[in-house]
C-alpha cells in the first residue's frame, strides 16, 4: 500500500492506495465515524494482492488531523472523488461501514454515473423518509453528550457497543485510544458527524443508488436503530441484504471471512 497526501482547504488528507490494473473495479474502503483505516485490515490484507484497493483516515480522523470540522458531506464527498481521479480509478466500488455507507449514498447522488458498484456495512438509508423528526434532532445534539459522559464509559460503550469478537473489540478499543487524552477532540468529532449526518437527510434528496449494490448487516448491530433502518431499506429497494449471525455494527471486524468472501462475490458479479 502506498501512502498519499490530499490538501483541502480545511487540511490534508490521508490514504493508502495500492492500484493493480486501473480498468479494473477499485474497492474504496470507507471507515464509520471515530474509526480509521485501522477498521478495514483482514479486507486490505486479503485484497491487496486480489484487486485495487484505496483506503482512508477520513477528514479530521486520526492521520487527517488536524482538520477544520466545518465541512459538509457533500464537501467530503467531493474530496474523495477528487482522491479517486487523482488516482486514476475509473471504476470505484464503495464498501462502505457506518459514516462511510453514507458518503457512499452522496457519492452515488453526486456522480451517479461514476459509481461501479455500492457496499453498506452497518449502515443505513440516507433518506429523509426512513428517520424521524425526532432523531434527526438528536444527531443534532449529540456533541455535549459526548463531552460530558466519563471517558471511561465512552470507551467501554465504543468497544464493547460495536463489535461481538475479541479481534473486533481489540480493535475498536486501540482506534479509540487515538482520542485518549482528548476527549474534547472525540466530542468535536463526532458532533460534527452526527450533525453533517442530519442536515443531509433534512436535505430531502434521492440518494438513488443507480449500480449493483449489496446490504451487509449483523444480527447483534445494535447501534441505534441500523437493524430497523435496514430491514426498511431493503424492503423498499430490493437490494440484497446478508445479515450475519456473530456480529455487531462492525460487521467487517467480527466475520472478516465471510465479509471477504461477500466482497469478493460481488467483485465477480460486476
Amino acid at each position: 500500500m502506498e501512502h498519499r497526501v490530499y490538501a483541502t482547504p480545511c487540511g490534508n488528507i490521508y490514504y493508502w492506495v495500492h492500484i493493480i490494473d486501473a480498468v479494473q473495479p477499485t474497492l474504496v474502503f470507507l471507515p464509520g465515524l471515530t474509526a480509521d483505516h485501522r477498521l478495514f485490515d483482514k479486507q486490505i490484507e486479503y485484497f491487496k494482492d486480489k484487486a485495487n484497493v484505496l483506503v482512508w483516515d477520513a477528514p479530521g480522523h486520526n492521520a487527517s488531523w488536524p482538520f477544520e470540522l466545518n465541512f459538509t458531506l457533500e464537501d467530503k464527498t467531493k474530496w474523495l472523488m477528487e482522491i479517486l481521479a487523482a488516482e486514476g480509478v475509473q471504476y470505484p466500488v464503495i464498501v462502505g461501514q457506518s459514516m462511510g455507507g453514507y458518503v457512499g449514498q452522496m457519492f452515488a447522488q453526486l456522480y451517479p454515473e461514476r459509481l461501479a458498484g455500492f457496499v453498506s456495512i452497518d449502515s443505513a438509508p440516507l433518506q429523509r423518509r426512513y428517520v424521524t423528526a425526532a432523531e434527526i434532532w438528536l444527531l443534532k445534539y449529540m456533541e455535549p453528550v459526548y463531552r460530558y459522559y466519563p471517558w471511561e464509559w465512552l470507551l467501554w460503550s465504543g468497544t464493547r457497543g460495536v463489535a461481538v469478537t475479541p479481534y473486533g473489540r481489540k480493535l475498536m478499543y486501540d482506534i479509540m485510544m487515538t482520542y485518549d487524552g482528548d476527549q474534547e477532540r472525540y466530542a468535536r468529532l463526532s458532533g460534527h458527524g452526527f450533525r453533517m449526518l442530519a442536515e443531509a437527510m433534512e436535505a430531502d434528496l434521492p440518494y438513488t443508488i443507480p449500480c449493483p449494490a449489496l446490504l451487509i448487516c449483523g444480527k447483534q448491530d445494535h447501534a441505534g436503530s441500523c437493524i430497523r433502518y435496514n430491514k426498511a431499506w431493503h424492503k423498499h429497494t430490493g437490494i440484497p441484504i446478508v445479515w450475519l449471525e456473530n456480529a455487531g455494527h462492525n460487521s467487517n471486524t467480527d466475520c472478516p471471512d465471510e465479509v471477504n468472501r461477500l466482497l469478493a462475490d460481488f467483485l465477480k458479479q460486476l
